[in-house]
């Protein structure tokens, strides 16, 4: 269960746990990071071009490597085409 006051959401899903951020998405980085604003929000640089949904494969590869998850639970719920995106992780 979150802190009083944590703001992401968490849920049971299969076995693991499901939680939901935002990420703000920074394109064309020289250097792929993701740095936690708080525990609801995250920026994220990536070095893909925002053409043809390449950045949006790229956060997805980033953010699963960085939370430790397989690509196939990193959805994007909210923001396909723009710079602040609603993660679904779990």
């Amino acid at each position: 269960m979150p802190a009083a006051g944590c703001a992401f959401s968490t849920s049971r899903y299969g076995e693991g746990v499901v939680i939901t951020i935002t990420v703000t998405v920074k394109p064309n980085a020289k250097k792929p990071v993701v740095t936690r604003i708080s525990p609801t929000e995250y920026r994220a640089s990536i070095s893909a071009a925002p053409v043809d949904g390449k950045a949006n494969q790229a956060l997805v590869a980033l953010l699963a490597d960085h939370f430790g998850v397989a690509k196939s639970l990193v959805v994007i719920l909210r923001g396909h085409g723009a710079k602040k995106k609603l993660i679904r992780i779990g």
